[in-house]
């Protein structure tokens, strides 16, 4: 054989030799079973303000627990307009 034709064999035998690697290290990976996905937190629930209507995440919103329902308020100004417009709404 030529060198040439002993070069290109070695160069088929190494790319052969690389991809039966590759695809041996593939199927031992795809053997581990999947982690399952994470469970969602409560707290990136978003709520929405009841006056100006943005919506916020649960977790950074103000907390006004009113007549056994808790509202949920982007700011305290917001809060407190809501508390005076249902102090209004009794009277």
């Amino acid at each position: 054989m030529t060198p040439l034709r002993l070069l290109i064999l070695a160069i088929l035998f190494y790319i052969g030799w690389r991809m039966l690697r590759r695809s041996l290290s593939n199927n031992s990976q795809q053997s581990v079973p999947p982690e399952p996905p994470p469970e969602e937190d409560p707290q990136d629930v978003l709520v929405e303000d009841p006056v100006c209507h943005v919506l916020i995440p649960k977790h950074q919103a103000l907390r006004l627990r009113q007549d056994g329902k808790t509202y949920y308020f982007c700011s305290e100004r917001c809060c407190d307009q809501f508390a005076e417009q249902s102090q209004q709404g009794e009277q």
